[in-house]
């Protein structure tokens, strides 16, 4: 089987909105893919989608070139964690395991052998309700695992893991990724992405608004970036939005200033008077990135009031 996610024109409906909106992309074999968008933008939909729990009201979503209904033994072709905290609490995390293992037509022994994967093999006689919510992701992730698939996807896995725990999984999904699996990965955390993923898709509202690896995001985001430090960065920044830029302070004298060429910031500072102790393109980090992409399809903003209702 072919080691793809394929979705193509995508689309479902709940009444009059539109949670997913003709969205297509595709996660190929070898990668680790990161699908990311604000909340309510649709991730979680497609995802169960993908998985055949839920009916598209158009388009269509393959995994190896079939939809997840024609799979045969879909647990040894597609391994999903969608919500780890979906295990009933009074049962132990191997019989847990084992139940999904013979639903699923996966050989017994593959449970211990996934336990162990996980860090999870001696707690693995334990009721599941006594797990922290870490525990519960790689037991998830263990379930996930369990027939041995080629392709994989995995909904927010690092909530709930300690930095430790975190260092873990990124190791995992590239390793997986390395034996030719194609890994999607739904997570809010940009800087775990960075240090994992090797493509991103990016959603919001329902629609696709970026599909690229994740160096050509972080180029496209860290053009036309200028970092400066100046002991006098309150009037620069005023001095600089008033000519158009966009600013943004980062410490008590660094400004990153974008949407103005770095000749052009120099002079401006010089025809004001402002010192600049340092002047330098700026690297964007990924969720910078990820900012910039999606600042028009966030449904829900804070106000800046100060602390004081609006």
């Amino acid at each position: 089987m072919e080691a793809t996610i394929e979705v193509r024109g995508l689309t479902k409906r709940y009444g009059p909105t539109v949670a997913v909106d003709e969205l297509s992309f595709t996660v190929g074999a070898g990668q680790v893919t990161g699908f990311v968008g604000p909340n309510g933008s649709g991730k979680s939909t497609t995802l169960r989608m993908i998985m055949g729990l839920a009916r598209p009201d158009g388009g269509t979503a393959l995994v190896g070139g079939l939809p997840y209904q024609e799979l045969t033994t879909p647990l040894c072709r597609v391994g999903a964690m969608l919500d780890a905290t979906l295990i009933h609490p009074a049962r132990r995390a191997r019989d847990h395991l084992r139940w999904i293992a013979h639903a699923g037509g996966v050989p017994p022994r593959r449970v211990d052998h996934v336990l162990d994967l996980v860090g999870l093999a001696e707690v693995a006689g334990r009721p599941v309700g006594g797990f922290s919510l870490g525990m519960r992701q790689r037991l998830g992730i263990a379930g996930a695992l369990l027939g041995d698939p080629p392709v994989l996807m995995f909904d927010e896995p690092v909530n709930g893991l300690d930095p430790e725990g975190v260092r873990w999984i990124r190791g995992l999904l590239r390793s997986l990724a390395a034996e030719g699996r194609a890994v999607l990965l739904s997570s809010h955390l940009m800087s775990e992405l960075e240090g994992s993923a090797d493509h991103l898709v990016v959603i919001g509202r329902g629609r696709l608004v970026a599909e690229a690896t994740v160096p050509e995001l972080i180029a496209a985001a860290s053009r036309d970036r200028v970092r400066l430090r100046t002991a006098r960065r309150s009037e620069a920044m005023t001095v600089l939005a008033n000519a158009g830029a966009t600013v943004a302070a980062t410490d008590d004298e660094t400004v990153v200033v974008s949407e103005l060429p770095a000749e052009r910031v120099a002079a401006l500072l010089s025809e004001h008077g402002l010192p600049v102790s340092e002047l330098a393109g700026h690297r964007a980090s990924l969720e910078e990135a990820y900012m910039e992409l999606t600042r028009d399809a966030v449904d829900y903003r804070a106000a800046a009031t100060g602390g004081r209702e609006a």
